[in-house]
């Protein structure tokens, strides 16, 4: 989908798209990467929204009806959260917040089932600081702070590993989402003109090929007059790293079938999980150390 400035224009058209994606036979939707505010950590903080039922803002109780309305497991791509810096805070006491209050922004995916309920939230592990002389500077964590959890969630479809963009470029996270029993990994990403036309597509089977399971990239459309401008070009990767399906630069929807047998028979097929040989990996990082 396209995102600009107004966040009540971008939670409209997210909810369009589900809506249609629901009605072209979807049981389960993913959205981009940031879809409700411009990408830039110029943005986060004025965008970033306590998420939790009644909170200000309003994009938690509209992607948990989005949710509810379609009867769909949404995997809601990611938007700006503001957190207590204390965790026991009790953010769910909204109408009470001190805005003075000390907060932490994170990157945050929230996952709902289809009666709206939340399943799920990662928080982005790997911030996207990089420097690409002459091409590309961004330093996410001059306003971002990194999650810590490997988001592993049931859905009614399928166990579902969870990450957010620069998170596919740590392929042991991938692992440990596959060893908990993921058949699907799911990526709202926005990789941007310089990495995306090599590595993009690259990472997403990778991580397929790696794990013998689905993979799922979903950007925003391309936007030639953002600051930052994304690569687009959604995909689905099949446990064999056949791309099944993918979308250009331009807003749009894609739906395709998953069928859950392939995991099971291209592992069968070539079983690295049985053939592994950690006892070899953990004598080498030894003797390196």
């Amino acid at each position: 989908m396209a995102v600009g400035a107004d966040k009540t224009e971008n939670l409209a058209t997210a909810a369009e798209a589900v809506r249609s994606a629901a009605a072209a036979g979807a049981d389960m939707v993913v959205l981009p990467e940031c879809f409700n505010s411009p990408y830039g950590t110029g943005f986060f903080p004025d965008y970033a929204e306590i998420l939790a039922p009644g909170a200000p803002g309003g994009t938690y109780d509209a992607l948990a009806a989005m949710a509810a309305d379609s009867r769909v497991t949404l995997f809601a791509g990611s938007v700006p959260e503001s957190a207590a810096v204390h965790p026991d805070a009790d953010d769910d006491a909204v109408a009470g917040t001190d805005a003075g209050d000390a907060r932490l922004l994170y990157n945050t995916a929230l996952v709902f089932g289809a009666d709206g309920s939340e399943l799920a939230r990662h928080r982005k592990v790997h911030l996207f600081d990089i420097d690409v002389p002459g091409k590309i500077r961004f330093i996410e964590s001059e306003t971002l702070s990194p999650g810590d959890t490997v988001t592993v969630v049931e859905t009614p479809q399928c166990k579902v590993g969870l990450a957010i963009c620069y998170d596919v470029r740590f392929p042991e996270m991938a692992a440990i989402a596959a060893d908990a029993g993921a058949e699907l990994l799911v990526y709202p990403g926005a990789f941007n003109l310089v990495t995306g036309p090599l590595h993009w597509e690259l990472l997403l089977r990778s991580r397929a090929v790696d794990n013998q399971l689905f993979v799922a990239g979903v950007s925003p459309a391309r936007d030639e007059s953002a600051d930052y401008v994304a690569w687009g070009h959604s995909t689905l990767v099949d446990p064999w790293g056949k791309v099944l399906g993918a979308l250009e630069a331009a807003p749009g929807t894609i739906v395709l079938d998953i069928d859950l047998a392939a995991v099971d028979d291209v592992r069968a097929s070539i079983p690295i999980r049985t053939q592994r040989r950690p006892e070899v990996y953990a004598a080498g990082r030894a003797a390196i150390a």
